[in-house]
């Protein structure tokens, strides 16, 4: 798939990262930034993007389409683009790579389906390409245009022919990722509101030190992801409920990231969040912003 276009949809912290890469492959990175932020137009320039000024246009030029954003967007996104390649009379190969529930990938599958765009379900997994080789799996009757992206700042996993496949994957996966986190800042955050946090900092230490080094890297800095992870944490409660396990710990999750999302770090990005804070600093203020409900 050389020198093709690629529209990626957003340009967010993963999407502009995976745009610069293929770029960096010999492809064009195309993008539609109408209505979105400040921060998105910045990242997008930073990962060498081309911007389009509508969506008809986009899916006109593209060889490929990837949805990269927030989950709780993909639908409304897979829709903007299915009425844009009816007015265009184009229809390139569409892959939601967004982590939602094998039901919501299938209800967009349909989306594109009626639209008469070929489409792929993707799940990506590790960090933005720079600064790892993420794994995009990806599932659904024709991989292909996927998969020729192999090797181009991340890998490319077919895992079969059906649509749920890869965005399963991806929700178990991080049901047990940002699953932990929340747990850990649960614990802390508990802890804290006890007044035991010295005490137990000081088990942990003794007994647990794994675990605290990893609290104390993860711990203080993910109000920043924290808006666009309660979405995330939903629509894994709802693949664990679809699959008859209980939806409880990461409905649970996501009342943590609610907690966060309330705290001053929640206005940081990654790009500007303050790198010296220390995990006990961090559970103080997340304490003194828990409610009844919490």
């Amino acid at each position: 798939m050389s020198g093709k276009t690629v529209a990626v949809l957003m340009p967010g912290d993963m999407g502009h990262a995976v745009g610069r890469a293929l770029g960096q492959h010999g492809h064009r990175p195309v993008t539609c930034l109408a209505g979105r932020s400040e921060r998105t137009r910045v990242l997008a320039e930073a990962g060498g993007f081309t911007q389009i000024d509508s969506f008809r246009t986009l899916v006109d030029e593209a060889d490929l389409v990837l949805s990269i954003l927030p989950p709780a967007a993909a639908g409304e996104l897979a829709g903007q683009v299915a009425e844009a390649m009816a007015e265009a009379g184009s229809f390139p190969p569409f892959a939601d790579c967004n982590a939602i529930s094998p039901s919501t990938v299938r209800a967009i599958g349909k989306t594109m389906e009626a639209a008469g765009a070929p489409f792929i379900d993707a799940g990506i997994i590790g960090a933005a390409p720079g600064r790892d080789e993420p794994r995009f799996y990806a599932s659904g009757p024709d991989t292909a245009p996927l998969e020729t992206l192999d090797g181009c700042g991340f890998r490319v996993v077919s895992i079969g022919p059906e649509i749920g496949k890869a965005s399963g994957l991806k929700m178990c996966y991080a049901g047990l990722t940002k699953g932990t986190w929340t747990l850990h800042t649960a614990i802390l955050v508990a802890a804290e509101s006890l007044g035991l946090s010295k005490e137990l900092n000081d088990e942990f230490s003794f007994s647990q030190a794994a675990a605290l080094n990893q609290m104390q890297a993860r711990v203080p800095f993910i109000p920043a992801d924290s808006d666009r992870w309660i979405g995330e944490m939903e629509e894994i409660a709802a693949t664990f409920r679809d699959a008859g396990v209980t939806d409880g710990f990461h409905e649970g999750a996501a009342e943590i990231f609610r907690l966060l999302t309330r705290t001053p770090f929640a206005e940081e990005t990654r790009e500007n969040m303050d790198r010296s804070r220390t995990l006990e600093e961090a559970v103080t203020v997340y304490a003194q912003h828990l409610s009844h409900e919490d």
